[in-house]
């Protein structure tokens, strides 16, 4: 995970701020929340990269709104999940009459190298062109989950970061896919080659953009191919063979139940109980007692 930047200085009524950040595909990803006590303007994010910044949670009886100009409304009435989108060099105004709690999020990133990234074929001029309070269900969901891993240690979660980053941007910036597209699969040699690598690097994390690149195919493609060949997405296939490998050594071996989260990427025991029972349904330790009784 990269350092946390320096907080900025609070603005003029904003009584505490607090910041996680993280990156995925190139994207730097802030969650900044805001405790507030009356009118608030101020700068939002940096004006060298595109950003896209999306509304969470809002609470008091002013509403957020994005400005081009910090003393001038923004032309368009507010609507719930609101969120905007600002090529690099335009400056955005977060504004706010009389919030009192505020969480939002901030992706940032360059639109080009992302598009190159991702191998997006972009929409014409949806790069360069500022959307103000514009209304997406779909990626306003997808940021949320964003939001929720952002400080998430598990090596799992890079991977579905990429994902849930490669469907953002693709979503922002691309034209929908054709249906015999997104209904493709891996070829039986792509699928092998995932299924081996993916092994061959267990615990550790894995970039979605390693995988897509082993398959020739854009981040967003290879998503959609590797679960319409599988039935999971690469992080749930990263993470089910990894619960797959503790049973193993829950059953051949003596290891304590802390060796065996860290010999299979958990942060600890506590996660390593957590997240093998929210897939297994059981506890580790039940579940070798069962099996050697």
């Amino acid at each position: 995970m990269p350092d946390l930047p320096t907080p900025p200085e609070l603005p003029e009524n904003v009584l505490d701020l607090s910041l996680k950040t993280r990156a995925w595909n190139g994207v730097r990803v802030d969650v900044v929340e805001y405790a507030c006590a009356g009118r608030v303007v101020h700068l939002v994010g940096s004006e060298e990269d595109a950003r896209l910044g999306v509304i969470l949670d809002e609470i008091g009886r002013g509403r957020c709104e994005p400005r081009l100009v910090a003393s001038k409304p923004c032309a368009l009435p507010y609507r719930p999940r609101q969120m905007h989108f600002a090529p690099a060099g335009l400056p955005v105004w977060g504004y706010t009459e009389d919030s009192r709690f505020v969480r939002a999020v901030n992706l940032n990133f360059d639109a080009a190298d992302l598009q190159a990234r991702l191998r997006i074929e972009p929409k014409g001029g949806a790069a360069d062109t500022p959307r103000m309070r514009f209304n997406d269900d779909r990626i306003w969901s997808l940021v949320k989950l964003l939001a929720e891993a952002v400080d998430d240690p598990d090596p799992s979660s890079q991977l579905y970061g990429d994902s849930l980053m490669a469907a953002i941007a693709a979503r922002l910036f691309a034209a929908p896919a054709t249906a015999s597209r997104a209904g493709a699969r891996l070829s039986a040699q792509q699928l092998r080659d995932a299924i081996a690598f993916m092994d061959a690097q267990l615990p550790t994390r894995v970039d979605l953009s390693t995988l897509a690149a082993l398959a020739g195919l854009s981040q967003s493609h290879y998503s959609r191919a590797f679960k319409a060949s599988t039935g999971v997405a690469p992080y749930q296939w990263q993470l089910q063979a990894r619960i797959e490998r503790a049973k193993h050594l829950l059953f051949h071996t003596r290891a304590s139940l802390e060796d065996v989260a860290e010999a299979t990427g958990f942060a600890d025991a506590v996660h390593f109980g957590r997240t093998f029972r929210r897939v297994a349904g059981i506890t580790p330790a039940a579940w070798r007692a069962d099996r050697l009784s």
